[in-house]
């Protein structure tokens, strides 16, 4: 269910509650980058269970940030996720998020994969 409230004192609680938490820029990160799809999902995030992942997902569709389609009724399914358009702005925040993370990580001589 969505944490999203109706009355915030601060801008910053309400981005902490749409995309705040340990895996959700995670997420919106493959998904914006291809990996669509649960089974993807889960490769590209392999320390997620598969109910969390269902949760955050869930979330994030709830708020507006992605948007969920079936693209095959017939078992199995075919679902994909992507970044609903008009939150294109936020994968570009994201974006600008990695690099100052990466820039900080490498002045502080801290290890980060890709």
């Amino acid at each position: 269910m969505s944490k999203i409230k109706k009355e915030y004192s601060c801008a910053l609680l309400l981005a902490n509650d749409l995309i705040g938490g340990k895996w959700k820029l995670r997420i919106l990160w493959h998904i914006s980058h291809g990996d669509n799809r649960f089974s993807l999902l889960t490769k590209a995030i392999p320390d997620i269970s598969q109910k969390v992942l269902t949760t955050q997902l869930k979330e994030l569709e709830q708020d507006g940030i992605i948007e969920r389609t079936i693209i095959n009724d017939n078992p199995p399914k075919t679902i994909i996720y992507d970044i609903a358009e008009e939150q294109s702005d936020l994968i570009e925040i994201v974006e600008k998020l990695c690099d100052y993370t990466k820039e900080y990580a490498k002045k502080k001589s801290i290890e980060v994969a890709d």
